[in-house]
């Protein structure tokens, strides 16, 4: 029985595996694939945080929508950070995202935390807790940008 158990948990970790190893064909295309979930996360999150800094009025039902779409696609770029995936393709990542691979995880984990509590927040449709947590989810953001992104 214990042996059906570790067959069953090691094929159940290789088909969660196969996906994201799958998903990528060649290094480029992963580096793509998080910059274009890149550029969809910061273009609602800007909606989001336009309306936190007072440049666009406040509208609970949108922010939470835009809150929605983050949190869904916030783990994704995550996963295209894979071997060869450091140079081309106009990827704007340091070399500090794999010397440093523990600190971009901590990094990436304090972005995802961040963006939980926004979850959480957008659902209040309270202004006060959006806003609060727009600014601490840029923030997190920005300490990734500054020491794992070039620009």
């Amino acid at each position: 029985m214990k042996k059906m158990s570790l067959a069953a948990a090691a094929v159940a970790g290789l088909v969660t595996a196969l996906p994201a190893a799958a998903q990528f064909q060649k290094p480029g295309d992963a580096i793509e694939y998080r910059q274009s979930a890149f550029t969809l996360i910061a273009s609602h999150f800007g909606r989001v945080a336009a309306m936190a800094q007072g440049k666009a009025p406040f509208d609970a039902k949108v922010a939470a929508e835009n809150i929605a779409i983050v949190s869904t696609l916030a783990k994704l770029p995550l996963t295209a950070f894979g071997p060869g995936t450091d140079k081309g393709h106009g990827t704007e990542a340091k070399a500090a995202v794999w010397s440093d691979a523990a600190g971009f995880k901590a990094a990436a984990d304090k972005y995802v935390a961040a963006i939980d509590k926004l979850d959480a927040a957008g659902k209040t449709g309270d202004f006060a807790q959006i806003k609060a947590a727009v600014g601490e989810t840029g923030g997190s953001c920005k300490g990734c940008h500054d020491k794992f992104k070039e620009k």
